[in-house]
This record gives C-alpha cells, sequence and structure tokens, in this order.
C-alpha cells in the first residue's frame, strides 16, 4: 500500500508575530517553523496504516530550502521517502495553483492513498486538498476522524456538526483531508533520526514538473493585498427596565444579533 502525504511548514504558533512593512505578509526574520499540526496528523494516520498493513509512506512537501528540516522530521518519524518540491514564495501560490503543483509532483506515483491536513494554520483556506482530489481524479472525503483498511477500500469516519460523525467506504485509490486529533502524535526516535540521514529526497521544481508560470511558479488566482491586526473594541450595553424587561432584552440580543441562542 503506498500512501503519499502532503506535509507544510508553517511558522510556529510561539512565534513572534509581526506585519512586514509591505503589508502583505508577516515579518519571516523572527519566525521558527514547524509542521502543519493537520498535516502532523495526516503522517501519523498513514504511518499507522503501513505499520498495520505494510506498504510505504512518502512524504511530500512544497517550498524553499528550509522545508528541509520539516522533510526531516517525517523521514525521522518513520516515512520511507520525500519529495521535495522547491518553491522559494509558497505563500504566493493559492489552493488551486498548490494543488496543481503537488499533483504535478505525484505524476508517476500512483499512489493507493494521498492524506492532507484538514486546512493549514498559517493560510487556513482548507481547500487544497479537495481540489487536489478533483486534479488526480480520485474519490475523496473530508474531516476524517479515523481510517480502516478494508478487502479492496477502505471505511472512514467523518465529522460533521453538532457532535455527529458519518461512516464512508471508499474504493481505492483515494484522497483524505484528516482531521487533528485523529490519534496520538508519536516522537522521531533516535534511531529514526539516524535512519532519517540516508533516505530518499527528490527534488524538482515546477519547471521540472511542466506547471512553471511565467515567474517560474504555477500562476496564482487568488493574492494577498493587505494584512492587518484586528481592531480590539469593548462594548458594554446596560438593559433599563424592571429585571423582566431587562432579560426579555437580553434574550433578542443573545438571538438575533449574537445568534448564540
Amino acid at each position: 500500500m503506498k500512501i503519499v502525504v502532503a506535509i507544510k511548514q508553517v511558522p510556529a504558533r510561539d512565534s513572534l508575530w509581526r506585519i512586514a512593512s509591505s503589508g502583505k505578509w508577516i515579518e519571516e526574520a523572527d519566525l521558527s517553523y514547524e509542521i502543519n499540526e493537520p498535516d502532523a496528523y495526516a503522517l501519523e494516520a498513514g504511518l499507522e496504516l503501513k505499520e498495520a498493513h505494510g506498504g510505504e509512506v512518502v512524504a511530500l512537501c512544497a517550498g524553499p530550502a528550509r522545508v528541509a528540516q520539516t522533510i526531516r522530521e517525517a523521514l525521522a518519524k518513520g516515512a520511507d521517502r520525500a519529495i521535495h518540491v522547491e518553491e522559494e514564495d509558497p505563500r504566493a501560490l493559492d489552493p488551486l495553483a498548490t494543488a496543481r503543483l503537488l499533483a504535478a509532483a505525484l505524476r508517476g506515483e500512483a499512489p493507493d492513498l494521498v492524506l492532507t491536513g484538514l486546512q493549514s494554520d498559517d493560510l487556513g483556506y482548507g481547500q487544497t486538498g479537495s481540489i487536489l482530489a478533483e486534479l488526480l481524479g480520485l474519490p475523496h472525503a473530508t474531516i476524517v476522524m479515523r481510517v480502516e483498511k478494508l478487502d479492496g477500500g477502505i471505511r472512514v469516519k467523518r465529522e460533521l456538526e453538532d457532535g455527529w460523525s458519518q461512516l464512508v467506504e471508499m474504493p481505492l485509490p483515494a484522497l483524505l483531508t484528516i482531521q487533528s486529533g485523529i490519534s496520538k502524535l508519536r516522537y522521531a526516535t533516535l534511531m529514526g533520526i539516524k535512519k532519517a540521514k540516508t533516505k530518499q529526497v527528490r527534488r524538482v521544481t515546477a519547471a521540472d514538473l511542466g506547471v512553471a508560470g511565467p515567474e517560474g511558479a504555477p500562476a496564482a488566482s487568488v493574492t494577498i493585498e493587505r494584512l492587518y491586526i484586528p481592531e480590539r473594541t469593548r462594548h458594554a450595553h446596560l438593559f433599563e427596565g424592571d429585571p423582566r424587561e431587562a432579560a426579555a432584552q437580553l434574550v433578542e440580543k443573545l438571538r438575533f444579533e449574537a445568534r448564540v441562542i
């Protein structure tokens, strides 16, 4: 069973966040980076399936040279090899452009299962996995909380609203976007870290894959024009009248303005 796990490197949550002078992105000089949390759970799901049913896990990551750290982490945890799509400015790619890049990198791999995180912690589009499935012509399921291997296919548990869930049986090959919390994440062992140094990492560019645009990367249809910090305001509302009238006004505000009841 060949499992490809798409992972992304994102700024660490405890980094110092400042908007760059351009106003279009954050200041990267003071950032540290880590694997995107939902992608870490996708990797764990792939490794557990490999341990139970055999095969290999291939980590797929697009980004500049610094993503080699995240790739090594995936290899140290148990991925068998990796594909590094070299892209100097991955934030400039929208979900469609990113999916096109990943789909081109998977050409010739013929995986049985492709796993991605539900969404990224930095941009949070939550669309790349679904678009990738469409480009690859694969059936897909989103917000997956559990994966079981069946004869000729898989059964997945999807998270729905209000505590509901859905069980879906799907044929292989397929693509799944994984929700955080699907299982307990493992740590890389010392032996795993040593083995990661000898594992294969195939490096390709958009030009190598035949999907390069005028500036060397797939053309994006969405651009970030401005980032800003939301203004924090405090607003208090005093209800007049007797307690019964004040309570009725409060319920009306909660129901029609706050929409929490």
